[in-house]
């Protein structure tokens, strides 16, 4: 499988890289391929075209997000607990790779509707579980019996994601993991079962 060879990491990493300073319309495959130290055609054994590229990335990108968060519902803990841990791995992950937050809070956001219900195909997985930790929480009392899951999926995952976009906005300039905790007690203020 071609995702599994290293020149495919290489050219996704470096497509990262290249969208985030230059803007998705301005990535030029050849720039992409320098990046990774290939040739040009290389790309082309490994992607359809630049939008394949784009899709591609997310689709890899995001399987750490839930590669992250299958690992956090496999331990035992509450449903606050694991919205915590989801939350602060998110921030996580992003703020330690600055160029694929760039990508993702902004570049994803420019493509046109077919690319982007590829996109979305890409983060259902991720929005699947977590539903798992939202109905976990209504069967088990600690959140509200009466709450709609796909609204309280919307507000959780819309709060993670605009935290994120205005910590990108404004140019990474303060500590984004020092939000979670913050984050974490509004949603919960929102969700809980009173």
């Amino acid at each position: 499988m071609k995702r599994d060879k290293p020149k495919y990491k290489k050219i996704v990493d470096a497509a990262v890289v290249v969208i985030a300073e230059n803007g998705y319309h301005q990535a030029q495959v050849s720039k992409i391929a320098k990046e990774a130290g290939v040739a040009d055609g290389t790309i082309y054994l490994y992607f359809k075209n630049k939008e394949d590229i784009l899709v591609s990335v997310f689709r890899e990108k995001m399987a750490i997000f839930v590669s992250n968060l299958q690992t956090i519902l496999e331990k035992d803990l509450n449903t606050s607990e694991m919205l915590f841990k989801m939350i602060d791995n998110h921030f996580f992950v992003l703020h330690e790779d600055r160029h694929l937050a760039i990508v993702t809070q902004l570049e994803l956001r420019q493509s046109g509707k077919k690319l982007r219900l590829r996109i979305n195909e890409v983060l259902k997985e991720y929005l699947d579980l977590l539903d798992v930790i939202l109905k976990e929480g209504i069967d088990t009392g600690e959140l509200d019996q009466t709450m709609d899951v796909r609204l309280a999926r919307q507000m959780v995952f819309g709060t993670i994601d605009e935290t994120i976009t205005s910590w990108v906005m404004n140019d990474q300039k303060y500590d984004l993991l020092k939000l979670a905790p913050e984050v974490h007690r509004l949603i919960m203020n929102g969700l809980r079962a009173r």
